[in-house]
């Protein structure tokens, strides 16, 4: 019988691919939005958040979030935390209230590398503490909302996710702008550690997440070769045959994003210990490999 996996999320970037990765390994797709609609092709029912009906449902990914970058006023800091914090409680309470032998038998949350704070040169994988500052608490609260739903019966799985680079996605649209304008250079000193993902891997490693019975709890949903923001300055100048000369000081970053800014001068030199552990095989497990792809 056809599996059907309900995306919370999936009108966003990740949730669009992931959608359609989904419909092409053969999965029914359900998708959630406010309006109880959306535009996404590769969806084949649409139902509303906030009813959370996940009935018939193999499995559900939480990919919800109201975008981070921007200015942390204390506004933004509720929609931070009521679309993360809040909605994964109460998708946790939707499941909780069905009859266990109804329940999905999996459920994927997003959550992020922030978790790790600023952690310097440190190596760090699944297992490292929390890190300190703003954002480290918000995952914290995010992944213990996950935590306190304790489903009977249901597997599952965390995805810190790092910077993901795909067309159509902020991170990688802004900085192939900016690049190919001749305008791109490193950020502050260039020294802090930047994780990231091609999205093909972070769709695929989500796959295999809700495939393989193996795998539960934490997963860094990063590449294996971390770089430093100096390294991917110069390896994305040089495939778009541009210079890079310029640097963002850490004031000016500061004064535009003011808090995100200052997150952006500290980084999280960051492993996917569970990933290959588990089996999974990376598609760009460098970044020129990824940026072949991009470009």
């Amino acid at each position: 019988m056809q599996k059907s996996i309900g995306i919370v999320g999936v009108t966003g970037f990740v949730g669009g691919y992931l959608a359609r990765a989904l419909a092409a390994r053969g999965y029914r797709v359900v998708g959630f939005s406010r309006a109880g609609r959306g535009d996404c092709d590769a969806v084949q029912e649409w139902r509303r958040s906030g009813e959370w009906d996940f009935s018939g449902l193999y499995g559900v990914v939480n990919l919800a979030g109201e975008r981070i970058d921007q200015r942390w006023t204390q506004a933004n800091r509720k929609k931070f935390a009521d679309s993360r914090i809040g909605l994964t409680g109460e998708i946790g309470a939707a499941i909780r209230a069905m009859p266990e032998p109804q329940r999905v038998k999996v459920w994927v949350n997003a959550s992020a590398v922030g978790f790790y704070g600023d952690g310097g040169d440190l190596e760090m994988d699944e297992n490292s503490a929390r890190g300190e500052g703003y954002l480290a608490d918000l995952c914290v609260g995010w992944e213990q909302a996950l935590k306190d739903a304790d489903v009977e019966g249901v597997r599952m799985v965390i995805v810190r996710v790092g910077v993901v680079l795909g067309r159509g996605g902020m991170a990688w649209d802004r900085l192939r702008r900016i690049f190919s304008l001749g305008l791109g250079g490193r950020l502050a000193s260039g020294k802090q550690w930047m994780p990231w993902i091609h999205i093909a891997d972070l769709v695929e490693a989500m796959v295999f997440c809700l495939e393989s019975d193996g795998v539960s709890g934490v997963v860094n949903g990063v590449s294996p070769e971390p770089l430093r923001n100096e390294q991917l300055t110069q390896q994305l100048a040089e495939a778009l045959n541009r210079p890079a000369i310029f640097a963002v000081p850490g004031w000016a970053l500061r004064l535009l994003l003011g808090n995100f800014g200052e997150f952006l001068t500290g980084g999280q030199r960051v492993y996917p210990r569970a990933l290959q552990s588990g089996g999974y095989k990376f598609r760009h497990a460098t970044l020129q490999s990824a940026l072949k792809e991009l470009l």
